[in-house]
């Protein structure tokens, strides 16, 4: 059996893991590369995989970052289960309609851009050219450098073989071609590393690399079909709406069958409301020993408020986890809480505004949940809260519809008549209007707004009010993805550019990790722990591989050595490697 790491390998985001044995292929998590822009460039190259060769997916939770790219399995064919929790369904289904709008928007107002700036479009187009090109180069090296750690003799494995849908990149005889601005580029042969510019018109049949051919040439005599326009939405949201009819509901510790000799269990993962922990049981041949692998997800925190700690779990043969704060450690909930009140404090006297990028899913309940705590306690004043994220508040609605998902704490307050999940004062946005007139409010005031990295939403219109405002306090408290706008503040940016205009920063910064919905360095470790204990290796449910994905290089080099200490064999697999297993 092998297990392909399309995604989340070597970076946070894109996970998306393919599964293949000689009688099933199981994708476990469908998700979109965000952040930076050659990584977000990666969505656009072939998915890796053809869908419809699929027996089932499975999605361990809501976020983008693991469910993004269904809508283009989907479109590309895939008709098959994706099994989720119910309040996965919910939520993926709220994220993916969102995106596939945002994506046409932001499709609309780019055309309307190179409308008015013609020559600076060219020049940009240039550069997506080349960076989509350096990420499919990239996949098809690392695809190369796995092909080549075979043993003599060894079969191809099924994404090495080009027309059985596994195929990462264009195959070694072909030209790739981009469409951008209704021309068609040829920009180089993946295979060579030669970089080509010419124009055609689009349609036609792909280009066969013949040795020796001049590619211009070749290019001019046989248009291409198959082109990649990076100017069109990812996907849009009619074509994300294909996909919450292949929902199939699971419940947590119930076993499913989801293809020929795979059985899979979704365990609460405590990371957002139904995220899950999937352990599969997978026998390669009707004769074959039977393996366990379990796949992290995304962990959350043990005592993290509303949601339960992340399931313990004790045997496995494989182990995929994620390795997002490797290196760091949280501080206690209590420092966490500590400097909320404070920044709403600093805000009061100040008769600021207190401005919190936040993901709309899971950080944002979690703080509407302590806020509402901190008033309870005395601790801060009651200030005009304005959730200005419609996902935000439509997401606070599914969490109010599963309350047994909740913790016991939760639990025991929603018995009490007490509403967790409301704010005395809060007031929600339902337009962009509306989300306008913010400015004009009476201060002081708190915003909570997404997305969480400054990436895009109506956080940005927010910041470029404030950013060079001195009673302004913006206030991190999730991760910062490597390259964003988010990431430069936090790191101490004296300057940063908005809307192409470079803006001085004034306003105060100030970060929280504790609100982190992240198994931190320490407790990723006592997760990981469980699985050896009373045991040594080569023993029945001792992890034969630990492979570390959804992190930064840096934080993998920190854990890996960590983990290894734990007596586990450790893999770090780079984006596209394939790895077989026994």
């Amino acid at each position: 059996m092998d297990l392909h790491f399309l995604g989340g390998a070597t970076t946070v985001t894109g996970s998306r893991f393919l599964l293949t044995t000689e009688r099933a292929r199981v994708l476990i998590d469908c998700g979109m590369f965000q952040g930076s822009p050659n990584e977000s460039i990666r969505n656009r190259i072939p998915l890796g995989f053809d869908p419809t060769t699929l027996d089932a997916i499975l999605l361990t939770h809501a976020h983008l970052d693991h469910c993004g790219l269904l809508p283009i399995a989907v479109r590309e064919g895939y008709r098959g289960p994706i099994l989720a929790t119910a309040a996965t369904a919910e939520l993926a289904t709220l994220v993916l309609l969102d995106s596939g709008r945002l994506h046409e928007e932001f499709a609309k107002r780019q055309s309307r851009w190179e409308a008015r700036n013609p020559e600076k479009a060219i020049v940009e187009d240039r550069e997506d050219a080349a960076e989509y090109v350096e990420a499919l180069e990239e996949a098809q090296r690392n695809h190369d450098a796995a092909a080549a750690d075979r043993a003599p003799g060894e079969p191809a494995r099924p994404s090495e073989v080009a027309g059985q849908g596994g195929s990462v990149a264009p195959a070694a005889d072909t030209l790739p071609t981009l469409d951008i601005e209704g021309l068609v580029f040829a920009v180089g042969s993946v295979a060579t590393g030669e970089h080509v510019e010419t124009t055609i018109e689009p349609g036609g049949e792909w280009v066969p690399r013949r040795p020796g051919a001049d590619p211009e040439a070749e290019l001019r005599a046989q248009r291409p079909e198959l082109i990649i326009d990076l100017d069109a939405p990812l996907y849009t949201e009619r074509q994300a709406a294909a996909v919450p009819p292949l929902f199939r509901i699971v419940r947590y510790d119930r076993e499913v069958e989801v293809g020929p000799g795979v059985h899979a269990t979704f365990l609460d993962a405590g990371h957002i409301l139904g995220s899950a922990i999937i352990r599969l049981r997978v026998q390669d041949s009707d004769a074959g020993p039977e393996r366990t692998f379990v796949f992290s997800g995304d962990l959350g925190r043990p005592g993290a408020p509303i949601l339960r700690d992340p399931t313990i779990l004790t045997e496995a043969d494989y182990v995929v986890v994620e390795s997002t704060y490797g290196g760091r450690e949280h501080e206690p909930a209590a420092e966490a809480i500590r400097i909320l009140a404070e920044a709403v404090r600093e805000v009061d006297r100040a008769a600021g505004v207190l401005l919190v990028p936040s993901f709309a899913i899971g950080r944002t309940q979690e703080l509407v949940f302590e806020l509402d705590r901190l008033i309870d306690a005395g601790e801060i004043p009651t200030l005009p809260l304005f959730l200005d994220s419609p996902m935000a508040s439509k997401a606070s609605a599914i969490y109010r519809r599963h309350p047994e998902m909740y913790d016991e704490e939760t639990a025991k307050l929603l018995a009490s008549g007490d509403t967790p999940l409301d704010y005395p004062d809060q007031r929600i946005t339902n337009d962009v209007r509306q989300s306008k007139e913010i400015a004009r409010s009476p201060r002081p005031y708190m915003i909570i707004a997404s997305n969480g990295m400054l990436t895009g939403g109506r956080v940005v219109a927010h910041l470029r009010e404030l950013i060079d405002d001195s009673k302004a306090t913006l206030l991190f408290v999730g991760y910062q993805g490597e390259g964003t706008l988010g990431a430069h503040l936090q790191a101490g940016a004296e300057t940063v550019k908005l809307d192409g205009q470079v803006r001085h920063v004034r306003c105060r910064i100030r970060s929280i990790s504790g609100f982190s919905a992240h198994a931190d360095e320490p407790e990723l470790l006592d997760w990981l722990r469980r699985f050896g204990e009373g045991r040594r290796r080569g023993d029945a449910g001792f992890p034969r591989r630990i492979f570390l994905v959804h992190g930064d290089p840096e934080a993998q080099l920190a854990l890996e050595p960590k983990v290894r200490a734990l007596g586990f064999d450790v893999h770090v697999p780079i984006w596209h490697e394939q790895v077989s297993l026994d």
